[in-house]
């Protein structure tokens, strides 16, 4: 099997919009850390937007003002978590990309959370509690610029909870009136809100017309499509011709279809629906029960009719997607000649249903890999029998706070000892309390010598759970099974070679273990839920 190497970490980037004073004044903070005690309480700056615009507190002044309140407060930044772009109503701070890595992976790295006001950091109460409940059992803080927060005290935690109330309000307001205007616009014949359906554009007027061009794409591809070519075929041609998408990225044949399959190329208003995972597009009704005209129509009913009726006839019967993807080794099973990952698929023949995995780049998939269930078991067996007897590891959180401040103790307390030991000093006074002294000198510098360094330190501890990998895979599944894969970065290459003679191709694996499998391998358990990743 072969190894691959880990990657290394990048730097925290900076962005655009810091002018030269913001640089000068950022350079001048950092350096004042310099005189800092060694033990000075580390923090970590939280930034966060939802959408930057001129009445918005850019991210650059955010963490300037994060970084002049961990100077009067005596803290060292250890590091800036920015997250731009972000609702904080809909996106937890554990589940944010820079936020949630240091809330995840990098606990023992930091002491205090800075942020400059509650609603950038969450907008919901119970996100709010849960962020508490987290800080007091790994024994962080949370520190405000603009509120009275401060976990260190009981007021301070009283207040975090009331001004949470008042932010998740405050969002709900918010989005009840967005949800009201929505509403609103779907019930109009002008277009008020939201991105034209592709085919048509807005005018200076803000009516909803058809974009000349796209209008071209669409008629082409209703002609394509009625005499019987695929949507991955229109949608090579339409790369090839390097048409543009409408929306940036590529074409691809889900894309396409979305598009041929939406009603509003009839010129009519509708809402999106997500039905058992598959996004559609649907016709939204007035109230005399009409569909709710907005602009010109780029195909005629009876066009839409028959196109549809079209791309039916080529559809097929797939099977159902899970949540991880159409296959359950979604992310371990890949191409060996494109890279891409293999997907379970359907075809449906005159006598029989065939299923078989397919890459998304090689011609007709590859040839395809037959009996995808032979596949995974295949699979199975060569993972049980690299890493099956390797036993389950569980990443555990350990504060060094406890033996920090019993090592202060002792320290200050050997202090107090010597002190009376010099010359003129309180114990020299008799024989018997400088001996007296002298022994209880001796079993402190015992004592602190017999704590370990490593203990007065925030780390992590790795403990055995009793069992092995092929205990766990065994007793939770496949799912566990591919979801420990992905977790270990384990691919697995999957070659097809015909076989003169014999329709099947001929199927080969080849897993890739890294180097740091094993240690990624290690089960860290979600803190936030209590349960496993």
């Amino acid at each position: 099997m072969k190894k691959a190497a880990g990657n290394r970490q990048r730097p925290h980037p900076t962005n655009s919009q810091w002018r030269e004073p913001d640089l000068a004044l950022l350079k001048e903070l950092i350096s004042a850390e310099v005189s800092l005690p060694s033990e000075a309480p580390r923090a970590l700056l939280s930034v966060r937007l939802s959408t930057l615009t001129t009445e918005t507190t850019s991210p650059v002044r955010q963490e300037l003002d994060l970084r002049r309140l961990a100077r009067e407060r005596g803290y060292r930044v250890v590091g800036v978590a920015s997250d731009l772009n972000v609702s904080a109503v809909r996106v937890p701070p554990w589940r944010r990309r820079e936020l949630g890595h240091w809330l995840n992976d990098r606990v023992p790295e930091f002491d205090v959370l800075l942020f400059w006001k509650l609603d950038r950091l969450v907008r919901r109460l119970t996100d709010l509690s849960t962020m508490i409940d987290w800080c007091l059992r790994h024994q962080k803080n949370l520190v405000s610029k603009h509120d009275a927060i401060d976990l260190s005290s009981p007021a301070g935690k009283v207040m975090a909870e009331l001004i949470g109330g008042i932010a998740e309000f405050e969002a709900a307001a918010i989005s009840t009136r967005v949800t009201s205007l929505w509403d609103y616009a779907r019930t109009q014949s002008d277009w008020l809100v939201g991105k034209p359906p592709y085919g048509y554009t807005v005018d200076d007027r803000g009516r909803l017309v058809i974009d000349p061009q796209e209008q071209r794409v669409l008629r082409w591809c209703l002609g394509a499509a009625l005499r019987g070519v695929s949507a991955r075929r229109m949608t090579t041609v339409l790369i090839r011709a390097r048409v543009p998408t409408g929306g940036g990225g590529q074409w691809s044949a889900g894309t396409l279809l979305r598009r041929l399959r939406n009603p509003a190329l009839m010129g009519f208003r509708v809402s999106e629906s997500k039905n058992g995972g598959a996004r559609r597009s649907e016709t939204v009704l007035g109230a005399d029960g009409n569909p709710i005209r907005v602009a010109d129509p780029i195909v005629t009913e009876a066009e839409w009719l028959s196109l549809q009726a079209a791309l039916g006839e080529r559809a097929k019967s797939q099977p159902t997607r899970r949540e991880g993807g159409a296959t359950e080794f979604l992310g371990v099973l890949v191409c060996a000649d494109c890279g891409t990952n293999m997907t379970a698929h359907r075809s449906r023949g005159k006598v029989r249903t065939y299923e078989y995995l397919r890459c998304r780049r090689c011609p007709s998939g590859g040839l395809g890999a037959p009996d995808p269930e032979s596949v995974y078991g295949r699979l199975t067996d060569e993972v049980m029998s690299a890493l099956g007897s390797e036993p389950v590891l569980v990443r555990e959180y350990a504060p060094g706070t406890g033996t920090r401040d019993r090592r202060k103790r002792v320290e200050s307390t050997i202090a107090h000892y010597m002190t009376g030991l010099e010359p003129g000093g309180r114990y020299t006074r008799t024989s018997f309390t400088r001996r007296q002294a002298e022994q209880a000198l001796e079993k402190l510098i015992a004592d602190l010598e017999g704590l370990d360094p490593q203990t007065a330190r925030d780390r992590w501890l790795q403990t055995s759970s009793g069992g092995t990998f092929r205990d766990r895979w065994q007793q939770e599944g496949r799912e566990t099974l591919a979801a420990d894969l992905r977790r270990a970065g384990i691919t697995c290459s999957v070659s097809r070679h015909k076989v003169p003679g014999v329709r099947a191709p001929k199927v080969g694996l080849e897993p890739m273990i890294p180097a740091d499998a094993k240690e990624r391998l290690v089960v860290k358990r979600d803190a936030f839920t209590g349960g496993s990743p």
